[in-house]
């Protein structure tokens, strides 16, 4: 499954270093050295060395090694061949293709959807569920109103917030 996880920024230095705009909550792990990287252009770019610089990443490429080379490659989009069964390390984050989908019941096991999109806003992530009767509800992706996530199951557990799934609102 490829999955975006930057950009190419502008060039840094002469030495064909770039920063990157991180579009990944695991950058250490999809841009360490040695990664292989899939350019929207349909290349592909194997990471020489990746650093941490004023809070912004910077990468370099092999066979980029100057700054003339690697600004050709600025605005690209920046993809990984994620393999579709791969998990996050840390056991309470889900990647969104792993939610996208799944069946939504309520805590009485009551089917209420399914989730259409997870929308990361500034203060938490909501899912987008599609309810049965074809609404759209956003359900904060909180503990407190998500309980119960089994990604092998493909089923989610809300306790939404009283008048979150009524017809009046």
């Amino acid at each position: 499954m490829l999955v975006v996880v930057g950009r190419i920024g502008r060039p840094h230095g002469v030495r064909g270093a770039v920063s990157i705009e991180v579009r990944t909550d695991e950058p250490d792990r999809r841009f360490a050295v040695g990664a292989r990287l899939l350019t929207d252009a349909g290349s592909e770019l194997v990471v020489t060395s990746s650093t941490w610089h004023s809070g912004r990443l910077l990468l370099t490429f092999e066979g980029y090694d100057d700054r003339n080379a690697i600004e050709l490659l600025r605005n690209q989009i920046l993809s990984v061949d994620r393999p579709d069964d791969e998990q996050p390390e840390d056991p309470e984050e889900f990647y969104d293709s792993a939610l996208v989908g799944c069946e939504v019941f309520d805590s009485d096991g009551t089917a209420i959807g399914s989730v259409r999109e997870v929308s990361h806003l500034p203060a938490h992530d909501m899912l987008v569920i599609r309810t049965e009767d074809d609404r759209e509800v956003l359900v904060p992706f909180i503990e407190e109103f998500v309980p119960s996530v089994d990604i092998a199951a493909r089923r989610i557990v809300i306790t939404p917030p009283d008048g979150l799934l009524d017809e009046d609102v």
